[in-house]
C-alpha cells in the first residue's frame, strides 16, 4: 500500500504532462496551419485572375471567417462594383472606385479591410490598422453596422467615432481600436486633443463618398490628415460621382491607383435602369399644396422628401403633423442632436409606410430599404446631388420612382444640366382638380401658434438665401421668384424683410443709374463730336489765318519754363498743398484762394502775421450759411440714422393685420357698406330711428333728474330752516315768539321767504339805504348768538327799520 501511493502519483503526473504536451503541440499545430492558410491566401490573392462570370463571394480568395460572416448577413452574390474592385483591392493595390449609388460600395471596401488585417495577424497590441472616413454620421453608423454583421467571426476591435457623443469616453477606447469608422470633424478633434492617438501603423485608409467630404469643406482637413499618415499604406477611394476635386484628392492620396468604373461615370452620371424619373413645373407658392396632395394620394407608400434647408424641414414637418395627413411623419436634418438623428434613421428604416422630410444629409450613401418615392421639393444644386438623392430608391434589384418639383424659372436650366450629364427626366402634369390648396390651413396655424409663424418666417428667409447662394445662376434666379406670394403661401401675414435682397435691389438700382448716366454722357460726347465736325469745315479758313500768330507765340513762350514754374517744381510740397490743389474740391479751392488773395496787399501794419479768413459762402448765395446748412456730412448721416430716428423722429402707430394680410389701424372704424353690404341703407334708417328714440328718452330723463334735484334742494333748505329756528328758540305754536330771517327769493326752486305786512310811512318807498355801522354791529351780535328773547326782538326791529 505504501509503495502503491508513490507509483500512482507518478502515473498521474505523467498523464498531466502528456496532456500539457498535447495542448502545446495542438496550439503549435494550429498556429502552423493558420500561418500556412494565411500564406496560401496571400499567394492566391496575388495570383487571382477573376473569371468573366465571377458572382459569388465564395469564389474569392478570402478567409473562412469573412465568408461565414457574409453568409450570415445574407450576402452571397456580388454586385458589379464588388466583382470588379475586390480582386484588385485584395492584392493590396490602391483603388479609385466610382459606381452609381446603391451598388454596394460598402462591401467593396469592408471585405479588403478585414482580409488585409487578418493576413497580417493584426492584434490589440498593434494599434490602429484601418481607418474609414465617412462624410455624415448616419452613413458612418450604417458602415459600422455592416462591419459588425460581416466581421463577427474575426477577433478585431472596431470603434465608431462621430460627433454628438462624449469625447472623453471615445478617447479612452480609441487606443484599443483596430478598425475605426469616423467622420472628418470628430477625427480631426481626436488628432488634436487625444493623447496617444497613433496612426503610424495604419495599413488601410478608406475614403467613402469622397466628393461629399470635399463638398462639405473638409478638403484642408483631409490634406492635413494625409500628411500625418504613413506613406506605405493601401488607400481605397469610393464615390458615386467623379469631380475635379476628387481627382485632385486622388492624386494626393493614391499611389498608382486602379480605376474601377471611372470611365463610364466620367462621360455621364448613371442611375439605375429600374428608376422612373419625372419632374413637374409648379409655381413657388403652390409647392406645399402640391406636396400635401401628393402625400394624401400615396398614403400606402414609403416616401423620402428632400428640402433645401433645416428650417424648411422643421416647418413642413410641424405644419403637416398638425394637419394629420394619415401617414407617419418623420424629419431628419443636421441641426438635430445625434441621439435624435440615429433614432429617426433607425425608426424610418424599420417602417413600411412613412414619410421622411430631410435635407441633403440623407442624400449620400444611406440605405433605406424599400423606398417607393423620392420627392425633391427644392431643386438640387447640381446633377451629382440629383443622382445621390434619387439613389435612395431603386437600390440593388428593386424598383423606384422619383419626382422633382421645379418652378418656371428653373425648368430650362435644370433640364439642360441633366441632359448634359446623360440623365433623362420626363415631364408630367398634375391635374388641378386633384390638388388641394392648404394656404388657408397654414394661415390658421400661423395665427394660432406663434412658433409656426416664426418657423414660416425663418423658412422664407432660408429658402431665398439658399437660392441666392447657389453657384449656377442659369438655374437659380432669385429675382424672378414671386416672393410675396411665397410668403402668403407659408401662412405669413406679410413678407419678412431680407437684408441681402434689399442690398441686391439697391445694387441693381445703383448699377442702372450708372448705366443711364454713362449712356447720357456718351450721347452728349457724340453730340459734341458731331457738332465739332460740322464746325471744322466752317472754321478751317479762320484757323489757317491764326496758325501763324499761334506759332509765333509758341516760339516766344511755349518751351521756356517760367521762374514761377521752376520755383514751384523745386520747393517741397506738403500734404496740405496736395489737398488744396485737388480740382474736385471746389469749396476748399475757393477758400484757399480767398486766404491767399490779399496776402500781400494789406494796408494795416498789424496784419503782418495775422491772416484774415474770408466768410464761407456758397457760390451764388450772398448770405452766410445757416447753422443747419453748415453741418458736416457725417452729422447729417447720423441725424438720419435708425437710432436718431427712433429717438427723435415721429412715433409710429400700431397696426393690426387682417386675414388677407392687409395692415389697419388698431381702432379703425369700418363703413356700414363694408360691414352690412347691400343692407347698409336699412341699417342707417334703423340707426336714425334708434338715435331719435334715445334722444327723446334722454330728454325725459333730464326733466326727471332736474325735478329730483329741486326736491332734494327744497328738502335740504327746509331742514336747515328748521334747525335754525330750533337754535333761535322758535315755537311752532307761537308761544315762544318769532324771529324773522330774511332770505332771498329763489325763483329756480320756487321757495319764497316769509313776508311781513308792516305799515309804511309813504307809498313811494325809497331804495333801501346802506346799513349803518350800528346795524352792522347788531348783525354781528346776532351772528355771534343772542342770549335773551328781548335782545332778539330788539335786533329784529332794528333790522326792519334799517330796511325801511
Amino acid at each position: 500500500m505504501g509503495e502503491a501511493g508513490p507509483s500512482r502519483t507518478v502515473k498521474q503526473k505523467s498523464k498531466r504532462s502528456s496532456k500539457s504536451k498535447n495542448g502545446v503541440h495542438s496550439s503549435k499545430l494550429r498556429k502552423v496551419s493558420e500561418a500556412k492558410t494565411i500564406e496560401a491566401l496571400e499567394q492566391a490573392a496575388s495570383q487571382f485572375e477573376p473569371p468573366p462570370d465571377l458572382k459569388a463571394f465564395a469564389d474569392l480568395p478570402i478567409s473562412d471567417y469573412t465568408k461565414r460572416g457574409l453568409k450570415k448577413a445574407y450576402f452571397t452574390e456580388m454586385t458589379d462594383i464588388q466583382a470588379k474592385s475586390l480582386p484588385v483591392s485584395l492584392k493590396g493595390k490602391d483603388v479609385l472606385g466610382s459606381a452609381r449609388t446603391g451598388s454596394g460600395k460598402t462591401l467593396a471596401f469592408l471585405v479588403p479591410v478585414l482580409e488585409m488585417l487578418y493576413r497580417k495577424k493584426w492584434g490589440p497590441q498593434d494599434g490602429l490598422g484601418a481607418l474609414i472616413i465617412s462624410p455624415t454620421r448616419e452613413l458612418a453608423v450604417q458602415i459600422f453596422d455592416v462591419l459588425r454583421s460581416i466581421g463577427g467571426y474575426h477577433s478585431f476591435s472596431a470603434g465608431l467615432v462621430i460627433g454628438g457623443k462624449n469625447l472623453k469616453d471615445e478617447s479612452e477606447r480609441l487606443s484599443r481600436m483596430n478598425i475605426l469608422v469616423a467622420t472628418p470633424g470628430r477625427l480631426l478633434q481626436h488628432m488634436d486633443q487625444t493623447i496617444g492617438f497613433d496612426c503610424d501603423n495604419l495599413q488601410t485608409l478608406v475614403l467613402d463618398e469622397a466628393d461629399r467630404i470635399l463638398d462639405m469643406g473638409f478638403h484642408r482637413t483631409l490634406t492635413a490628415l494625409l500628411s500625418h499618415l504613413p506613406k506605405s499604406r493601401q488607400t481605397l477611394l469610393f464615390s458615386a460621382t467623379q469631380t475635379d476635386s476628387v481627382a485632385s484628392l486622388a492624386r494626393l492620396s493614391l499611389t498608382d491607383p486602379v480605376a474601377i468604373g471611372v470611365a463610364e461615370s466620367s462621360a455621364s452620371l448613371v442611375t439605375p435602369a429600374s428608376l422612373q424619373q419625372h419632374y413637374v413645373v409648379t409655381a413657388l407658392d403652390q409647392k406645399l399644396s402640391l406636396l400635401w396632395s401628393f402625400l394624401k394620394s400615396h398614403l400606402q407608400n414609403k416616401t423620402l422628401v428632400f428640402l433645401s434647408s433645416c428650417k424648411q424641414v422643421r416647418f413642413v414637418f410641424e405644419t403637416f403633423r398638425r394637419m394629420h395627413p394619415g401617414v407617419p411623419l418623420l424629419h431628419l436634418h443636421g441641426k438635430q442632436k445625434q441621439t435624435t438623428r440615429l433614432a429617426t434613421f433607425q425608426r424610418f428604416t424599420g417602417m413600411q409606410k412613412a414619410v421622411l422630410f430631410a435635407t441633403d444629409v440623407a442624400a449620400r450613401g444611406l440605405d433605406f430599404p424599400a423606398i417607393d418615392w423620392v420627392v425633391q421639393v427644392d431643386a438640387p444644386e447640381d446633377a451629382e446631388t440629383y443622382v445621390h438623392r434619387v439613389g435612395r430608391t431603386a437600390r440593388y434589384e428593386s424598383a423606384g420612382r422619383a419626382l422633382l418639383f421645379l418652378v418656371p424659372s428653373e425648368e430650362e436650366g435644370m433640364k439642360a444640366v441633366l441632359e448634359k450629364n446623360g440623365l433623362k427626366v420626363e415631364k408630367i402634369k398634375i391635374r388641378a382638380s386633384k390638388t388641394q390648396n392648404i394656404e388657408n390651413q397654414l394661415q390658421n396655424l400661423a395665427f394660432q401658434d406663434p412658433e409656426i409663424k416664426y418657423l414660416g418666417q425663418r423658412t422664407f428667409v432660408s429658402y431665398l438665401r439658399s437660392i441666392h447662394l447657389q453657384k449656377d445662376k442659369s438655374i437659380f434666379k432669385v429675382d424672378e421668384l414671386p416672393v410675396e406670394r411665397f410668403a402668403e403661401s407659408l401662412g405669413l401675414p406679410g413678407m419678412p424683410k431680407i437684408k441681402f435682397l434689399s442690398k441686391e435691389l439697391a445694387k441693381k438700382k445703383k448699377n442702372a443709374s450708372h448705366a443711364v448716366a454713362l449712356a447720357e454722357s456718351n450721347a452728349a460726347r457724340e453730340a459734341r463730336v458731331s457738332e465739332g465736325e460740322e464746325s471744322d469745315a466752317s472754321s478751317s479758313s479762320a484757323g489757317s489765318e491764326n496758325d501763324s500768330s499761334e506759332a509765333s507765340d509758341e516760339e516766344d513762350t511755349g518751351n521756356q519754363p517760367s521762374a514761377k514754374d521752376e520755383d514751384k517744381a523745386n520747393r517741397v510740397r506738403t500734404k496740405y498743398d496736395r489737398m488744396f490743389e485737388r480740382k474736385n474740391q471746389n469749396i476748399l479751392s475757393e477758400h484757399y484762394t480767398k486766404l491767399i488773395e490779399h496776402a500781400g496787399g494789406s494796408d494795416e501794419e498789424d496784419d503782418f502775421i495775422t491772416l484774415k479768413r474770408a466768410d464761407h459762402e456758397l457760390p451764388g448765395d450772398p448770405s452766410a450759411l445757416s447753422e443747419s446748412e453748415n453741418i458736416s456730412k457725417r452729422k447729417q448721416r447720423m441725424a438720419v440714422s435708425k437710432k436718431a430716428i427712433a429717438k427723435y423722429g415721429p412715433k409710429g402707430s400700431k397696426l393690426v393685420f387682417d386675414d388677407e394680410g392687409g395692415a389697419h389701424e388698431i381702432y379703425e372704424m369700418k363703413a356700414p357698406e363694408e360691414v352690412f353690404g347691400e343692407g347698409s341703407a336699412a341699417v342707417k334708417a334703423a340707426g336714425k330711428v334708434f338715435v331719435e328714440g334715445e334722444r327723446g328718452r334722454m330728454k325725459e330723463a333730464d326733466v326727471k333728474d332736474k325735478e329730483e334735484a329741486r326736491d332734494k334742494k327744497r328738502e335740504k333748505k327746509r331742514k336747515r330752516k328748521e334747525r335754525e329756528r330750533e337754535e333761535m328758540g322758535y315755537d311752532a305754536d307761537g308761544g315762544g315768539g318769532m324771529v324773522a330771517t330774511l332770505e332771498p327769493v329763489d325763483e329756480d326752486d320756487g321757495y319764497v321767504s316769509p313776508e311781513f305786512d308792516l305799515p309804511s310811512e309813504s307809498e313811494d318807498e325809497a331804495p333801501p339805504a346802506k346799513r349803518s355801522k350800528a346795524s352792522t354791529n347788531q348783525v354781528r351780535k346776532r351772528d355771534a348768538g343772542a342770549t335773551t328773547l328781548e335782545e332778539e326782538e330788539e335786533l329784529a326791529l332794528q333790522l326792519l327799520r334799517s330796511r325801511r
